[in-house]
C-alpha cells in the first residue's frame, strides 16, 4: 500500500491523467490531493468528472483549497461571484460550457457540488505526515487550525509542527518546477497551470512523479531537493 500526494491541479486534466498513468496506482493505494482543483486551467470540468469517479473507489481524500472555497462562496454570496471570476472563476465556467453544460455556477452538476461540499476535508492526518492544502500554525493541533491559514497561507519557512509530523501541503506554487522539500515539511504545488509540472509523491519513499500538459513526464526524489529553513542556513 502507498499513501500518494498529489499537488494542485488548476484545472490540468492531460496532466492528471498522464499524472495517474505514470504512478499507477492500484486498489490499495491511497490518494491524497491536495485542493485547487478549479480556475487557471483549461478543464476544471473534466478534472472534477475525475475526482469524483476516483472518489468512488473510496481510496481518494481530498482536501479543499482556497479556490474550492471562492467558489463555494460564489454560490452563496453573489457579491464575491465577481471576485472568484478574476481569479480563475471564468476558467472553470468555460471549461463546463465545453462539456455541454450551460457555462453557469447552476449548470455545475449535483456531484461536482456534493464533492465540494461534503467530501472534500480540511486537512487530513496519517501516522506520520499530514495534509494540508496551504500552511498550518505549528503551535495549534490539526483540530484546532484556522481555516485562513489552512487555505491561504503562503509556505514560506514553517518551523516544524508541535506533532513531529511532516507536513505535506500545495497552495505556494514552485517555479523552478520541483517540489520544496525542508525535510519536516514539502510543498508540491510545481505550478502545472504556468507551463509547469503536477507533482505526485509516495510519501513514504519520497519518490515523486510529475507530468505537464503537453503529455510529458518525469521523475524524481525529495532527498536530492532537501534545503535547510532559512532559519537554519548561515547569516
Amino acid at each position: 500500500m502507498r499513501l500518494l500526494a498529489i499537488g494542485d491541479i488548476h484545472g490540468c486534466l492531460v496532466a492528471l491523467d498522464t499524472l495517474l498513468a505514470a504512478i499507477g496506482p492500484t486498489a490499495d493505494d491511497w490518494l491524497v490531493t491536495l485542493g485547487d482543483y478549479v480556475d487557471r486551467g483549461p478543464d476544471s470540468c473534466g478534472v472534477m468528472e475525475r475526482l469524483v469517479e476516483l472518489a468512488s473507489s473510496g481510496r481518494l481524500i481530498a482536501v479543499r483549497g482556497n479556490h474550492e472555497e471562492m467558489m463555494l462562496d460564489a454560490r452563496r454570496e453573489p457579491m464575491l461571484y465577481a471576485q472568484w471570476l478574476q481569479y480563475g472563476g471564468q476558467n472553470t465556467l468555460d471549461s463546463y460550457a465545453e462539456h455541454g453544460y450551460d457555462g453557469t455556477l447552476a449548470g455545475v452538476p449535483a456531484a461536482h457540488w456534493n464533492f465540494l461540499e461534503n467530501q472534500c476535508v480540511d486537512w487530513f492526518e496519517a501516522p506520520k505526515h499530514f495534509f494540508v492544502h496551504a500552511n498550518i500554525d505549528p503551535k495549534r493541533e490539526l483540530t484546532n487550525q484556522p481555516i485562513s491559514v489552512l487555505r491561504w497561507q503562503k509556505f514560506g519557512d514553517p518551523p516544524p509542527h508541535r506533532s513531529g509530523k511532516t507536513m505535506i501541503c500545495g497552495h505556494t506554487y514552485q517555479e523552478n518546477g520541483w517540489p520544496r522539500n525542508l525535510g519536516h515539511a514539502v510543498c508540491i504545488d510545481t505550478f502545472v497551470y504556468g507551463d509547469g509540472w503536477l507533482t505526485g509523491l509516495d510519501v513514504a519513499t519520497g519518490q515523486f512523479w510529475q507530468a505537464n500538459q503537453q503529455g510529458q513526464s518525469r521523475t524524481g526524489s525529495l532527498a536530492d531537493h532537501l534545503e535547510k529553513p532559512l532559519s537554519q542556513k548561515p547569516r
